[in-house]
């Protein structure tokens, strides 16, 4: 007898997609640990805060400009390729931070070309990994396994932090950073056994062809996406005002629980474990529903209802009441990106979702500077309640400017009787 599955779970039936999730789950706590090691090395071997500044811009400034760069390559040479090359690449990389760790201080000689190949890594990763999923699930599956593999890098944020300290305390950095190794060296073995095992979807080729390999059509460019599509424009739009006042949160945040609050590190870390949990609860929530008939619909209300949550934060009056609020923060933010993503996912053109995801992550990780700059500022003049209010007002104006334009209302909908078109699949023949 078959065993019943939540439908959060489903997508767990298919053999490639349980590789994927095991080697990125693998990975992405390797992640978290790393985040634990690099500045404890860089602070402890007293290499100083401007170190760790400029290791960190190394990190950070390649991983920005690469983006596009991911997005193109996936499109060209497939998503499971891309993240296979860049895991390797950073399995190497990692290795000699853990080398380096064990010879002796941090030396900016060595760390900084380091950042930069890891940095490089992650960059031209990303963009792929938004792209992977459609094309190992179709129809209801492709929401549950975004959900799914939302889910993971939520668990590894809330889970990797404090293996990443037990790590460190027992072992030393170096042996943090040998995990962190060890994971991508797992992740790349499950990339490349996904690669050799056969597609059993219903759906035929479960991947996008390269651009230009053989396809009798080429995939239109970002330019005349740009271009012909209008509901492209909005939905960049949307995601630029969103991210304007994503970054400075994380300047708000802490200076509203050390200001007006008078809480310490532990009442900034229970607040920051909420907005985890909630954001974990949200996407386990989202991956238990069918597809919605119109995902973007139901995206801005949890976006909308996110903007409220942002809102009332400097009003929680405590830690608890904060920690309440952002906890709501939480479920709608990881509610809501699932449901987008998924739109966004079906809705694109084949043979473009590894550029067009890159154009979406810039609109994130571009902005993020400008941000926790204006953030700064604001919260220094004005305290961090007015920085928090400025971001719900324009995110919930780009919400309700997207949801008048018919065009972003139907994104990813599904129309009665007729397929849904993945970004990873090709058009099927007529008759």
């Amino acid at each position: 007898m078959p065993i019943s599955l939540p439908r959060a779970l489903t997508p767990l039936r298919q053999p490639r997609f349980r590789l994927l999730m095991a080697g990125q789950i693998t990975s992405n706590v390797g992640d978290a640990c790393y985040e634990v090691a690099l500045p404890w090395y860089v602070l402890a071997t007293h290499g100083g805060v401007v170190l760790l500044g400029a290791v960190l811009a190394a990190y950070g400034i390649p991983r920005t400009v690469l983006i596009a760069v991911g997005g193109y390559a996936s499109d060209r040479w497939r998503p499971h390729t891309v993240m296979l090359a860049t895991d390797i690449t950073r399995a190497v990389a990692l290795a000699g931070l853990a080398l380096a760790a064990t010879a002796g201080p941090a030396r900016a000689a060595v760390l900084i070309p380091l950042a930069i190949l890891i940095g490089a890594g992650e960059g031209l990763f990303l963009p792929a990994s938004f792209s992977i999923v459609p094309s190992l699930l179709t129809g209801d599956d492709l929401l549950a396994g975004n959900a799914l593999s939302a889910s993971s890098t939520q668990l590894a944020t809330i889970v990797g932090p404090a293996l990443g300290g037990a790590l460190v305390a027992v072992g030393g950095t170096e042996f943090a950073f040998a995990l962190d190794a060890a994971t991508f060296a797992v992740s790349a073995l499950t990339l490349w056994r996904l690669s050799t095992r056969p597609a059993t979807n219903p759906a035929p080729a479960a991947l996008a062809p390269p651009t230009g390999a053989g396809t009798s059509t080429p995939a239109p460019t970002l330019r005349t996406l740009l271009r012909t599509e209008r509901v492209l424009s909005i939905m960049l739009l949307v995601s630029v005002a969103a991210n304007l006042g994503a970054g400075g949160l994380d300047v708000a945040l802490p200076a509203l629980v050390h200001g007006p609050l008078r809480a310490g590190a532990t009442g900034y870390g229970v607040i920051l474990a909420a907005f985890g949990g909630g954001a974990l609860l949200g996407t386990l929530m989202v991956g238990q529903l069918r597809h919605p008939r119109r995902p973007m619909v139901a995206g801005a209300v949890a976006f909308l209802l996110m903007a409220l949550c942002i809102a009332l934060t400097p009003y929680g009056g405590s830690v608890a009441g904060v920690a309440a609020v952002t906890a709501g923060f939480g479920i709608t933010n990881g509610f809501g990106n699932v449901l987008t993503t998924t739109a966004f996912q079906r809705w694109a053109p084949p043979g473009t979702l590894g550029r067009l995801s890159g154009l979406r992550l810039l609109t994130s990780f571009g902005l993020f500077p400008l941000s926790v700059a204006f953030g700064a500022i604001i919260v220094r003049d004005f305290g961090p309640a007015p920085f928090f209010l400025f971001t719900a007002a324009i995110l919930a104006a780009a919400i309700l400017v997207g949801l008048t334009q018919r065009a972003y209302r139907d994104l990813g909908a599904a129309q009665q009787g007729a397929p849904v078109r993945l970004a990873g699949q090709l058009p099927q023949p007529e008759g």
